[in-house]
C-alpha cells in the first residue's frame, strides 16, 4: 500500500507516538494550570512585595502562554490532537487549581511546587522519548525543565529568611 499524504512517517512508530503525545498532553496540561495560577496571581497579589511579584508573576505567565503553543504543537506533529479545555487540563494535570486568594509568600510557594510539578512530569516522559529515538521532544522536554527549575529555584529563593 502506498503512504497517502495525511500519513505520518518520521521514524516513530504509531504506538510510541501516542504514548509520547499523551505525556505531552500531561506536560501541556500542568502547563496550562500553572499558567492560570500565575495569572491570577499577577492579577491578586498585594503586600509590601507587590511592585517586585506583580512584575515577576506577568515575566513567568508570559514566558508559559509561549510554551503552551510549542508543546501543543509539537503534539500535532507527533499526529495526535492537543488536548484543550479546562475539564480535559483538569483531569490531566498534576497541579490543583487554587481556591480562594492565597497571601503574596503563599502564592509563592504555590508556584514553586508548580514549577516542581512540571519539571517531575516532563522528566517522567524522558525514557520514553529516549526509546522513541525522539530528539525533537527531548529537545523540547530539556527546555521545559531549565526553565521550570531555575523559575522554581528564583521563586524558593524568596521565602528564604
Amino acid at each position: 500500500m502506498s503512504p497517502t499524504i495525511a500519513s505520518i512517517d518520521i521514524g516513530i512508530p504509531a504506538e510510541q507516538r501516542l504514548a509520547i503525545a499523551e505525556g505531552l498532553g500531561r506536560v501541556l496540561a500542568d502547563s496550562y494550570v500553572l499558567y492560570g495560577k500565575t495569572h491570577g496571581f499577577h492579577w491578586n497579589v498585594t503586600g509590601p512585595m507587590f511592585n517586585t511579584l506583580h512584575l515577576m508573576f506577568m515575566d513567568q505567565y508570559t514566558e508559559l502562554w509561549t510554551a503552551l503553543d510549542v508543546i501543543a504543537e509539537r503534539i500535532r506533529a507527533l499526529g495526535h490532537p492537543a488536548p484543550f479545555g479546562g475539564a480535559n487540563f483538569a483531569a490531566l494535570a498534576s497541579i490543583p487549581e487554587t481556591q480562594g486568594v492565597p497571601a503574596a509568600m503563599a502564592m509563592v510557594q504555590e508556584l514553586v511546587l508548580g514549577h516542581e510539578a512540571v519539571a517531575r512530569t516532563a522528566r517522567h516522559l524522558f525514557e520514553l522519548v529516549s526509546a522513541a529515538n525522539d530528539q525533537p521532544t527531548a529537545d523540547l522536554l530539556t527546555q521545559r525543565l531549565q526553565i521550570h527549575e531555575k523559575t522554581a529555584w528564583m521563586l524558593r529563593s524568596l521565602l528564604e529568611s
